[in-house]
């Protein structure tokens, strides 16, 4: 049993390395004049929330073009450099140019490098997502390659903003850094997910923004990541031009990356942080089933994408407007008592998805009721969801080292991204593996359908691959197993 208030004061107070006199300069900033500076801050946590959505909408267009779960748990894996990156962290602390500005030196050059990335991979995306007739089927394992590569830039600019916060902010305000990285990250989401899949949709768009209807929506992929691809270099020359990064005592105490290295090693070592970090992965593993699979499950169901993209909709204010609020109580000596509270509220709202979705797989048409209480059940799942991402956020950056202030954040931002990848990406692999399909009709009535052959087999012979055992469900009430036993295990 954990005595976890006990253990969230010994951490915040061991995990202060740095002297107190060292930011006396910070401690005098006025309030205000942090303004700007948060705005700059959630503008640059709004250029990363892009990639994000983005990350999110392809495995939308993937499911109308019926690839499996394991080629979507491999897509899944495009999002892993955020659970690498402390592996070069550590370089990004201690390697910087001195007069450019040791935040600046990675943050220009990685949103730069997002921009071309976007351009040059605007002409291809219509080739890889098998949305020409030479390119019949989606390239999902160089769709993968690609976004991996983009999501490692947007991974590099991630930690130098996270670090760069600490000392852009004044002490006093900088646990509002979880504020702007919560609402940043939304608001491109957002844009990336909510925005572009409405617009990309020929259905939602002949239906609200065209007289004339039209096979196409008015964006595509192509189109969307071009735009974004221009609003990454003219953004970043801006902050380039007329943001000039103030130096910081932390700077003069820069460690090499050896150091830095041997730093995040010790880190280790504590068995404060070393609990907390396995309490983070483990926490993660009861709603893995229901984060991951859900949105495909109701495409998989006839939900058209666009319109559960809109679903977003009501949850966005919610993830906008919530970390305010519990930014009173997160920015406390006790930020991760929100996260614990939250849990079995996430836990029970959790159960309301898998129901929903079993009913949604019975309804031959989507009323306008069912879009509400679909808006509902999303909405109040999004909660406890929100509550435990900013506390995660305001515990990190109140632990944090500025000596070494973007290894810190990255150390423990990268726990935390491994705690909901890992379990995300095993709940699509497995879930096939937990799913029971027979060929019902036709010559081949009866056989099992275990592989893309056998169901091809089943339609030859006049038959359709019938599901009597949803992995869906079997993971999900596995979920629910192991969330009562974390629960009990934390006491």
């Amino acid at each position: 049993m954990i005595r976890t208030r006990q253990r969230e004061d010994d951490m915040i107070e061991n995990s202060r390395h740095s002297d107190p006199e060292k930011n006396e300069g910070d401690e005098k900033k006025e309030k205000g004049s942090d303004f700007w500076n948060i705005a700059i801050l959630l503008f640059l946590y709004i250029l990363q929330g892009i990639p994000i959505g983005l990350a999110a909408s392809v495995p939308m267009i993937l499911q109308t073009r019926k690839v499996s779960y394991a080629k979507q748990a491999l897509f899944s894996t495009a999002t892993w450099p955020f659970s690498m990156k402390l592996l070069w962290a550590p370089l990004v602390d201690a390697l910087y140019i001195k007069r450019f500005g040791r935040r600046k030196t990675w943050v220009v050059p990685s949103q730069y490098l997002i921009g071309l990335f976007m351009l040059v991979f605007s002409h291809y995306s219509d080739s890889l997502l098998g949305e020409k007739d030479t390119d019949p089927e989606p390239d999902v394992k160089l769709l993968s390659a690609i976004f991996f590569g983009l999501f490692f830039l947007t991974a590099t600019q991630d930690i130098a903003v996270d670090g760069w916060a600490l000392t852009m902010l004044s002490k006093r305000n900088v646990g509002h850094q979880s504020t702007c990285n919560s609402v940043g990250q939304t608001v491109g989401y957002f844009l990336a997910y909510v925005v572009f899949l409405a617009l990309e949709s020929p259905v939602f768009c002949n239906a609200y923004l065209r007289a004339e209807p039209s096979p196409r929506g008015l964006v595509s992929l192509a189109d969307f990541m071009f735009f974004w691809g221009l609003v990454f270099l003219l953004a970043t020359t801006l902050l380039l031009v007329f943001k000039r990064e103030e130096p910081s005592a932390a700077d003069d105490e820069t460690l090499s990356p050896t150091l830095t290295y041997k730093q995040s090693l010790a880190m280790l070592r504590r068995p404060v942080i070393r609990e907390y970090f396995i309490v983070i992965l483990t926490s993660r593993i009861a709603f893995s089933a229901v984060d991951a699979l859900t949105g495909l499950k109701l495409v998989e169901a006839g939900v058209p994408k666009e319109n559960l993209g809109l679903l977003a909709i009501p949850v966005i204010p919610i993830q906008i407007i919530l970390p305010i609020i519990v930014a009173r109580y997160t920015a406390g000596p006790r930020p991760m008592s929100a996260y614990l509270k939250a849990y079995p509220v996430r836990l029970l709202f959790g159960l309301l998805l898998p129901i929903f979705v079993a009913w949604s797989h019975g309804l031959s048409e989507f009323s306008v009721y069912f879009y509400v209480l679909a808006g509902f059940v999303y909405v109040i799942y999004s909660i406890p969801c929100t509550v435990q991402y900013v506390s995660n956020m305001s515990f990190n950056a109140r632990i944090a080292d500025p000596t070494i202030g973007a290894t810190y954040m990255t150390f423990c931002n990268t726990v935390n991204n491994i705690a909901s990848n890992w379990p995300n990406t095993l709940a699509l692999a497995l879930v096939e593996t937990f799913t029971r399909k027979y060929c019902v009709g036709g010559e081949e009535g009866g056989i099992a359908c275990v592989a893309s052959e056998s169901e091809k087999a089943c339609a030859a012979a006049g038959g359709s691959c019938a599901t009597s055992i949803d992995g869906y469900y079997v993971e999900a009430g596995l979920g629910l197993c192991v969330g009562l036993l974390w629960l009990f295990w934390m006491g």
